[in-house]
């Protein structure tokens, strides 16, 4: 066995779940991580498991509708989208449900978020992988203003969850070492969003390579520190809207390769084309 590396339908937004698990397939992914999203595609469960058979591509998670695009998908009520994502998640046989911690103003359900969380990854065996977020930064460069979205906070680490989700495009748009918070959340972390970034107010979604997070780094500790005897996932998370369909499928292919040579061990990307623009760096001036 290795460790499963999934290709997100949030790369195809804000439709093409079908050309997730198709593309997955044709590129030789392990499955696909479902966002869940208003195309009806993303939420049906029927569609979804003809979808993983059609293609031979097994749904590896269910990432719920948290996200403030999405606030009216499977309902208002936060803990009902979650629950639903749960039931969407058990009835595709997915091992994990991706969910963002809850918003400043969401302050009931950020009360017993923690527990609400502990409680449902008990009673139903599901892994709810809590993602980290990102303080809200203004455009301006120079202003040292932050905003926090998130109740409590958008770092998982120290939080007492139980299940963890690292995306490396959020740790680089806050300004933090996707590498240190791997080490830090230690048996907790069960789930990557294998991306890139840079500091900034844009959540950048860049292809591994593409910003100055390490990348690398955080696969082969991964690889050296049980991920795969947990049940550990990685999945690429990345932004293609503007890309050709050639661009597309060099990019995800890209970064296919580079996650399994990294969580092989090998740290050789002789193979791997990294897509211009190569290594960005954020300004600020």
């Amino acid at each position: 066995m290795s460790v499963p590396v999934g290709l997100s339908s949030a790369c195809f937004m804000p439709t093409g779940v079908e050309t997730a698990f198709a593309l997955a397939a044709e590129l030789g992914y392990d499955g696909v991580e479902v966002m869940v999203w208003s195309e009806r595609a993303s939420r049906d469960p029927r569609t979804l498991a003809g979808l993983a058979e059609r293609y031979d591509q097994p749904v590896l998670a269910v990432h719920a509708p948290t996200l403030l695009l999405t606030r009216g998908v499977f309902g208002a009520d936060p803990w009902s989208k979650v629950d639903r994502s749960i039931e969407l998640a058990l009835a595709l046989g997915a091992p994990s449900v991706v969910l963002h911690p809850p918003f400043f103003w969401q302050t009931r359900y950020a009360r017993g978020f923690v527990a609400g969380v502990a409680l449902r990854e008990m009673t139903t065996g599901m892994h709810l992988c809590v993602e980290n977020m990102f303080t809200w930064r203004p455009r301006d460069a120079h202003s040292t203003r932050d905003f926090q979205a998130y109740t409590p906070t958008w770092d998982p680490v120290g939080q007492g969850y139980r299940s963890v989700t690292l995306d490396i495009s959020h740790a680089a748009t806050s300004g933090s070492d996707a590498l240190a918070m791997a080490r830090a959340l230690g048996p907790t972390l069960r789930h990557l969003h294998l991306t890139d970034g840079v500091p900034g107010f844009r959540d950048d979604h860049l292809l591994p390579g593409q910003g100055d997070q390490d990348c690398a780094g955080v696969l082969t500790h991964l690889a050296g520190t049980g991920f795969e005897g947990r049940g550990g996932q990685v999945v690429v998370e990345v932004k293609t809207g503007s890309m050709t369909a050639v661009e597309r499928r060099e990019a995800l292919a890209s970064a296919l390769a580079f996650a399994r040579e990294h969580l092989e061990g090998q740290g050789r990307t002789e193979n791997v084309h990294v897509p211009a623009p190569t290594r960005r760096r954020y300004r600020t001036g």
